[in-house]
């Protein structure tokens, strides 16, 4: 695993997905986000002039975050973010040709997954982190299982449906991060709603 997304996730274990951000208010949102100790923040490709945002995050903020693109579904995609200056890959789904694209960019890869024979072939492909996605198909007790037969050091982060009143139970369940999303940004959320939503979930984290 990429040894800086494992210290940030074991820092603090959330990347904020910021689906339908918009460049004009990214910058502020990434600094509330800072400021509260979530310093992996992803831009999925379906919001807004995503990579004018992947942009300014990056030219503002590459020294303290770790910029991504989220919903990264082709290789062409892949070529697009490393030009916008991202330094994550997140995808949804589990495609070995876009896990490969990325890594040889020098990207840091998180692809999604829902099974264990996915799992493994995105590990094999070279995946720093492991997507569930989404989580709510599943439940704690099936992540439990399948960290059975994973690979110790494979890193899972649940995405979909997390909430501050559910992280506990998914760390006992043996996961190493979380994406959050609209349980933590929506458009039109201004930054104090994000500050406040970024607090609960810090708060959980313990």
């Amino acid at each position: 695993m990429n040894e800086d997304l494992a210290a940030r996730l074991q820092r603090n274990p959330f990347v904020a997905i910021l689906r339908g951000v918009r460049p004009d208010e990214i910058e502020d949102i990434a600094a509330v986000l800072l400021d509260e100790g979530i310093d992996v923040i992803e831009v999925p490709l379906n919001s807004p002039q995503p990579l004018e945002s992947i942009r300014r995050l990056a030219a503002r903020f590459s020294t303290t975050a770790l910029v991504g693109a989220g919903t990264v579904l082709d290789v062409a995609a892949v070529d697009a973010v490393v030009g916008a200056g991202a330094r994550l890959a997140v995808m949804p789904n589990a495609d070995a040709d876009v896990v490969r694209a990325a890594k040889r960019a020098g990207l840091i890869a998180i692809p999604g997954f829902l099974t264990p024979s996915e799992a493994l072939a995105m590990l094999a492909a070279g995946a720093d982190a492991l997507k569930l996605f989404p989580a709510e198909a599943v439940s704690p007790a099936v992540l439990k299982a399948m960290r059975a037969v994973l690979p110790a050091e494979a890193r899972v982060l649940p995405v979909g449906g997390i909430q501050p009143e559910n992280v506990a139970a998914w760390r006992a369940a043996g996961a190493g991060g979380f994406g959050i999303g609209s349980a933590l940004y929506k458009p039109g959320f201004s930054p104090d709603e994000v500050r406040a939503r970024a607090r609960a979930f810090v708060a959980a984290k313990s």
